[in-house]
């Protein structure tokens, strides 16, 4: 696998860890998190050079990271966090077809 994969991988449990201990602190909500992340996959998505110029499998790369991160945190109990490979199956699980796989 590339290196830099596996440090995307850390990076985002990290980011999920850190999310959930705002929650605990109680500095931010659940809620809150989640439409943050919200905003942040709809102005990537939303981008003119995401939607003119990349395929549907590159639009759902640059999504994925806030996808797994809005699953994280959606699924916090306070216990800990899903394991990465659980978050990415689900994120893989959740999205719809592309215009292009219908």
């Amino acid at each position: 696998m590339n290196t830099a994969n596996l440090q995307i991988e850390g990076l985002l449990m990290a980011i999920a860890g850190l999310n959930q201990l705002l929650v605990a602190k109680g500095i931010a909500s659940v809620e809150e998190i989640d439409k943050s992340l919200a905003r942040s996959e709809q102005g990537v998505l939303g981008d003119d050079r995401v939607v003119e110029d990349l395929s549907p499998a590159n639009r759902d790369a640059i999504a994925f990271p806030i996808r797994l991160l809005r699953l994280a945190n959606n699924m916090g109990d306070g216990a800990g966090t899903a394991s990465f490979a659980e978050l990415a199956r689900m994120v893989g699980e959740t999205k719809g077809k592309d215009n292009d796989q219908l």
